[in-house]
């Protein structure tokens, strides 16, 4: 099936579900609403699934590994090889994302959609050796960012099937925030400067680099900021668009998609935009310290829980709400109701 036709299936989440779990969370014996956005998200969670009885048993966090050739340009601190040992930690499980979700009982899944080097241990769905340098041509051809998506829609579809419930979006990749910054300046006219931050630790220099070479992309590709795809395409990353086929595919069946920080948040506005049903199936998790992150969550009209600064990547804030999440559902699933204190709600 093509990407048309997987996107013309996704529907609206299921409201009456969100409802039946609402009135449930009312008669655990508390204040009414007193977890706030917690309870929220267990109920758009239910909305999502279709069901009240809301569990999530299986956790995944997803992290596609890319590289950018704009990292080629002085856009970023490190070349590939960073890449490549971020990759073997986590084929090793010892990352911060790996470590982070195993003290939550969460699986981590790397993928290789786009490295320049191979590492064992790795899922691999490599499409290119990294991208082309966006400062100077266009990232890949309409065709591999399409493919793209849809091995991240068919992630979902695989995970669905083997009984993970709920998806946190990560990823690794020197330039990815640079790519993400373009992203985000062309599909809300802003202007790059506003949208760009300093990703892994650039000084005022680097930054001015960052924010010239994402001006020279743009001049140089003249993406079209009506098409999502063709911004993607050229001057997003293959990252960017696999996540974007995470969401998508959350959408597509059912399964609600944890996103992480700016990179993530640069996919769900892509997501978005190609189909804005799937809005409803993305949870947000943090506001990262990058500007362009917080940008894209007014946008996409998101208040998450988690305000810590982080900005570290790997899908490490969207891990770090599957704790909080496990305890509202510990509440919502286990705590006393006001028919079994006898007092009336």
């Amino acid at each position: 099936m093509n990407l048309h036709n997987l996107i013309s299936s996704i529907k609206p989440v299921n409201t009456e579900a969100a409802k039946a779990c609402e009135a449930r969370f009312n008669n655990v014996a508390k204040p009414i609403g007193s977890l706030g956005k917690l309870e929220s998200l267990v109920m758009q969670i239910a909305s999502v699934t279709g069901s009240a009885e809301v569990s999530l048993n299986r956790k995944a966090v997803v992290v596609f590994c890319a590289d950018n050739g704009v990292a080629q340009s002085g856009a970023s601190l490190y070349g590939h090889e960073v890449t490549t040992a971020i990759a073997k930690l986590l084929a090793l499980g010892k990352s911060s994302v790996s470590v982070m979700a195993e003290s939550c009982e969460a699986q981590v899944f790397p993928v290789d959609i786009g490295m320049v080097d191979t590492v064992n241990g790795l899922r691999s769905c490599k499409l290119m050796s990294g991208t082309n340098n966006i400062a100077k041509e266009a990232a890949m051809s309409a065709e591999t960012a399409e493919k793209a998506i849809i091995t991240g829609i068919n992630t979902v579809k695989e995970l669905k099937e083997k009984g993970y419930n709920i998806i946190a979006t990560g990823e690794t990749g020197m330039g990815n925030t640079t790519t993400s910054s373009a992203v985000c300046s062309v599909l809300l006219g802003r202007p790059a400067r506003e949208v760009t931050g300093r990703g892994a630790g650039l000084d005022d220099a680097g930054l001015l680099r960052k924010i010239a070479a994402i001006e020279q992309a743009i001049e140089v590709n003249k993406p079209d900021a009506d098409s999502p795809m063709d911004v993607l395409h050229k001057v997003g990353g293959l990252d960017i668009a696999a996540m974007a086929g995470l969401f998508l595919g959350g959408a597509i069946y059912n399964v609600p998609i944890v996103m992480d920080g700016f990179i993530s948040g640069a996919a769900a506005l892509i997501a978005v935009r190609l189909c804005p049903l799937s809005r409803g199936y993305i949870l947000p998790s943090h506001k990262s310290f990058e500007p362009g992150a917080r940008i894209i969550l007014e946008e996409l009209n998101f208040s998450p829980v988690i305000d810590a600064d982080m900005r570290l990547g790997e899908g490490t804030g969207a891990a770090a709400l599957f704790p909080l999440l496990d305890m509202a559902l510990a509440v919502y699933n286990n705590a006393a109701t006001y028919d079994d204190i006898q007092v009336g709600n």
